[in-house]
């Protein structure tokens, strides 16, 4: 079933089943945001954290994923059950919003209910990816994504802004915060249930479907998609360090810190949609590229005044241009059978990259300070955008031509 998007720049049909995932991600999305924008403040104002600390903890909510997406890819093409690991994710991270009651201000109780909460998103990203790409026709994957992460923006709007209010009803109870997170999740959840159609092809012989992590890293292209995509990870600041780096520029008040990330999710909302689509048209290379180009002028803006609407803006602007875009990239390169254990691949190496950049920036702010230490991931980024671009633009040797 197609339904026709009509207003947003999209001449073409989109399936249904990837307006229900936008909607359960949407929703999801709210209450995500509305715990990431209050946990950085949380955790360095309300509970004294070191940056050192938060660069840890910060690093652990990207990193724990690594294994998790792998296992829950790998299940879910064995079984031929996306639709059943992603809920299972979806239903862990709505269990830890409550979770976060429990930790108090320990650090260790907050790192375990962070991992699990990650352990949700790793079983649920791939499998969610791998029916978006099995949902809509090759050509117009980059739409299909497009289209789904600007639903998932709004969320991603919405949430901070729930979160402002509840923190200005409560006189800044963060419990509350919590609570509704909860609850918003579990709407999330039941939406998944009702509405999304699973993508069920035959299951492999016998029933199994070994991960094949060598034959995936095998092919040429998508070898060097995992790669480029690590080494841009590594490089790439935490949403959480460049709002506490404004929020430290800028002097804003920490009830005003929340709304920090609402810069950068109206800009992704705007435009996550025509970046899919130019990446259809004009090569997701291109788009994927030009979005780091994005995050370095952020870097670069940072260091200077520090402006307000463009540095958030950019950060928007290289989420539309690199998220879905990456796998509208990669969907095509994958066997229907191992489509979700190969989204889940690359995406393990870069939450991975993303852990250890985390780890890494949080010590060069305290080491050298935030500008200097800016300065060294972005010398950094330049250094990788290079060697990616080129990495993605090489030619391919087909084998045949090799034994000839």
């Amino acid at each position: 079933m197609y339904i026709s998007i009509k207003g947003t720049g999209l001449a073409r049909s989109v399936p249904a089943n990837v307006l229900a995932l936008g909607l359960v991600s949407l929703v999801t999305d709210i209450s995500s945001e509305m715990v990431t924008a209050v946990l950085p403040l949380y955790l360095v104002s309300a509970l004294g954290l070191s940056l050192v600390q938060f660069g840890v903890l910060d690093g652990l909510y990207f990193g724990v994923t690594a294994l998790v997406r792998l296992a829950g890819g790998h299940a879910a093409d064995r079984l031929a059950r996306r639709k059943l690991v992603a809920g299972v994710g979806y239903g862990l991270s709505a269990v830890c919003k409550l979770a976060l009651l429990a930790a108090g201000g320990s650090v260790a109780a907050l790192g375990a209910v962070m991992a699990a909460d990650r352990t949700g998103k790793g079983l649920r990203t791939a499998p969610r990816d791998a029916l978006i790409t099995l949902s809509a026709p090759a050509d117009r994957l980059g739409g299909a994504f497009g289209v789904h992460r600007a639903m998932d923006t709004v969320g991603a709007f919405l949430g901070p802004l729930v979160a402002f209010g509840v923190l200005t009803v409560t006189a800044g109870a963060y419990d509350a915060v919590f609570v509704t997170s909860f609850c918003v999740a579990a709407l999330g959840v039941l939406l998944l249930v009702l509405y999304v159609r699973d993508r069920r092809g035959p299951l492999p012989p016998g029933g199994r479907g070994p991960l094949q992590l060598r034959t995936l890293l095998g092919q040429v292209r998508f070898r060097r998609l995992c790669l480029v995509a690590a080494a841009l990870g590594l490089v790439t600041v935490s949403d959480s360090f460049v709002y506490l780096m404004l929020q430290k520029r800028l002097a804003l008040a920490p009830e005003l810190f929340p709304l920090l990330p609402l810069g950068t999710a109206g800009a992704y909302l705007l435009l996550a949609v025509p970046f899919g689509r130019l990446a259809d048209r004009y090569g997701r290379a291109a788009v994927f590229a030009a979005g780091h180009v994005a995050l370095l002028a952020a870097y670069l803006l940072l260091m200077g005044p520090a402006w307000l609407v463009p540095v958030l803006a950019l950060h928007g602007a290289f989420y539309a241009a690199t998220d879905g875009v990456l796998m509208a990239l990669a969907g095509p390169l994958l066997p229907e059978e191992s489509r979700t254990s190969g989204l889940a691949l690359i995406q393990t190496g870069q939450a991975t990259a993303r852990m250890v950049s985390s780890m890494l920036f949080g010590a060069l702010w305290t080491v050298l300070g935030e500008t200097e230490g800016l300065a060294v991931m972005a010398a950094g980024l330049v250094l990788s955008l290079a060697l990616a671009w080129r990495s993605l633009r090489a030619p391919v040797t087909a084998p045949s031509s090799r034994r000839r």
